[in-house]
């Protein structure tokens, strides 16, 4: 019967340590992040990106595409709080670099990510190399983490085709 006991209370123990000390978060200076709860992120009323400064300078079938909800923002600081049913997404706002040569699907692709080769207007062959800087808005963080399945081969995509 000690043994049960033992064991109950002792399992009891380590659930609530194991929850209790992982509830705790912090938020670096370079992030941002979103609190999903049962899987959905919280939302800042039925705001949309269509009707943010940057929906005013889309097009009407842009604004459909990337309608996406504002999610609310946790901004960096903390010990924040989340229960055992949230989960916490960071995501890094610092401007990144990443090689215009490297493609994220293949590696081996583009001579290693290191030269995109380029067909002139005269059908000639050459070799690019350069970088893309970009950073992920506050604003747009629903679309980056839920709407985007690669988000950064999205945004490649703009530049090479």
């Amino acid at each position: 019967m000690f043994v049960v006991t033992g064991m109950l209370i002792g399992f009891g123990a380590w659930f609530v340590i194991r929850y209790v000390l992982s509830a705790f978060y912090t938020v670096d200076q370079n992030e941002r992040a979103v609190k999903t709860i049962f899987g959905r992120a919280e939302r800042v009323g039925t705001s949309t990106t269509a009707n943010s400064p940057l929906g005013e300078t889309l097009t009407d079938e842009n604004k459909q595409r990337y309608n996406y909800p504002q999610v609310r923002v946790i901004q960096p600081g903390g010990p924040y709080f989340k229960w055992p049913w949230e989960r916490i997404y960071k995501v890094s706002i610092a401007t990144q670099t990443i090689n215009m040569a490297q493609d994220t699907e293949d590696p081996t692709a583009h001579a290693s990510g290191t030269i995109l080769e380029a067909v002139t207007k005269d059908q000639l062959n050459t070799g690019l190399n350069g970088q893309i800087r970009y950073r992920v808005a506050e604003s747009n963080l629903y679309a980056y983490l839920f709407g985007v399945k690669r988000p950064i081969s999205h945004v490649m995509g703009y530049f090479v085709s």
